[in-house]
């Protein structure tokens, strides 16, 4: 089969190499996914630019979309030609999506509603999935108001749809290119982070009070906002990542004297609960087609350096993906 992979870090084009590999048998329990489509997130770029492989060869991404060719013992025969999106592709393991196909444990192997296609498949693992369970975990509800970071983003886009449908005020940071993104999402309010002072901003959206919670991109920016009142009372500050990957000062007064919740959460690494009522309530909403999708960029197999660059620059407006077959 055709797949890409890498054996050192190192720029995309310095280390990414597009060949063969032997096709994968699915053993016990596991299902063979001839995907279409490979998600591109940031995190595959990450490892590949910095995270010391632990195995001699990675095909990397997580996130991916196809049909179920063949499977192992003790898999239901009936799932044998369904469509699937998969989630935790490479998380620990060598082989990834960047493949024409991949193995995996059935359970990772998700069904697609027919009225879903593959590309959109190719974005739930990471972006949609951290989406929800960052919802879940701010509270949102009508009556609430809540900040998201990076709301033109993958993950942010996503939150800020879901977080509106569940009836909550969404303020979305964004940059000026991209506010129009958030807004189609739900956004109630933009604020231009590389322009305005978003603190000021919001206590002045949200009558000097802050808002009740915080789904954050970034905890390396949004921690020094907590002394500047952002957050309400009795608020939370909910964190999927930082642009920053180490010890970062969290204001101790600000938090004790608000009495805020700092809450942290890594979307691999989700409780089987939590990943299935995510899950569950993802399915229920591409079945009744409520959830919109941006697919930025598409790029084949052959050209993953390029869509490696294009997550790296941030240049794309909505999700990159590759057109594996």
């Amino acid at each position: 089969m055709k797949a890409a992979w890498y054996e050192r870090n190192g720029a995309a084009r310095d280390v990414l190499t597009v060949g063969d590999m032997p096709l994968p048998e699915p053993g016990a329990g596991e299902v063979r996914v001839r995907l279409h489509v490979s998600g591109v997130n940031p995190s595959d770029v990450k490892s590949r630019r910095g995270r010391p492989p632990v195995f001699p060869r990675v095909v990397p991404h997580s996130d991916g979309a196809g049909v179920i060719d063949a499977i192992g013992e003790g898999v239901a025969p009936g799932r044998l030609g369904e469509r699937v999106w998969v989630w935790n592709g490479q998380w620990k393991r060598p082989m990834g999506t960047a493949a024409e196909a991949i193995v995996l444990p059935q359970a990772q192997a998700v069904r697609l509603p027919d009225t879903t296609d593959f590309a959109a498949g190719a974005c739930f693992g990471i972006p949609a999935l951290t989406a929800l369970h960052g919802v879940r975990l701010a509270e949102a509800a009508p009556g609430r108001t809540i900040l998201i970071t990076g709301a033109a983003a993958a993950v942010g886009h996503y939150a800020t749809q879901i977080a509106t449908a569940r009836g909550a005020r969404v303020i979305g940071t964004a940059s000026a290119r991209r506010a129009d993104h958030a807004r189609a999402a739900g956004a109630a309010e933009i604020i231009d982070y590389k322009t305005e002072n978003i603190a000021e901003r919001v206590k002045a959206l949200t009558g000097g009070k802050g808002v009740d919670a915080i789904l954050d991109m970034d905890l390396s920016t949004t921690a020094p906002l907590l002394p500047q009142g952002v957050l309400a009372p009795y608020g939370r500050l909910v964190c999927y990542g930082s642009n920053v990957p180490a010890d970062i000062p969290v204001s101790f007064t600000a938090m004790l004297w608000g009495s805020l919740t700092l809450q942290l959460y890594l979307v691999y690494e989700l409780r089987q609960q939590e990943r299935e009522a995510a899950i569950a309530e993802l399915t229920a909403m591409l079945e009744a087609g409520t959830l919109k999708h941006s697919i930025g960029a598409r790029y084949p197999l052959e050209d993953i350096a390029a869509a490696h660059e294009a997550v790296e620059n941030g240049d794309v407006v909505g999700n990159v993906v590759l057109d594996i077959g």
